[in-house]
């Protein structure tokens, strides 16, 4: 598939069983992974970066520490967390100039520490 930190494409986080989380975008760190939030941009990176411990393995999906990351399914394969993640793509379709284009979330990536790959992006 793709590194994760070329996925523009929603995903989604399994931390256990019973907790799943659709994140807007997820890059490599030299401790693990650091996931932004749905909504990031309009946050701090203290409250919308997380950073999940543990050695990022695969080429999608992935995993890292005990969290499972894969690209969210349409409707019908994840309509439980069609919840979480219809309000950010109706937000980022009514609002375009308000999402920071790729090189500036790639810039902020690299100051929280996060390792990034090839500049195209997979969707």
């Amino acid at each position: 598939m793709a590194h994760i930190d070329t996925v523009t494409a929603p995903l989604i986080i399994r931390f256990s069983q019973k907790e799943e989380k659709v994140v807007a975008r997820a890059f490599p760190h030299p401790l693990g992974l650091v996931y932004l939030d749905l909504f990031w941009h309009l946050s701090t990176p203290d409250q919308a970066a997380h950073l999940i411990r543990g050695q990022l393995q695969g080429d999608g999906p992935w995993r890292v520490g005990d969290a499972r990351i894969r690209i969210l399914g349409c409707a019908s394969t994840d309509p439980h967390l069609q919840e979480q993640y219809v309000p950010w793509r109706d937000y980022l379709s009514q609002h375009p100039e308000n999402y920071p284009p790729e090189e500036q979330i790639r810039e902020i990536a690299r100051r929280l520490g996060c390792i990034t790959h090839s500049r195209e992006t997979t969707r």
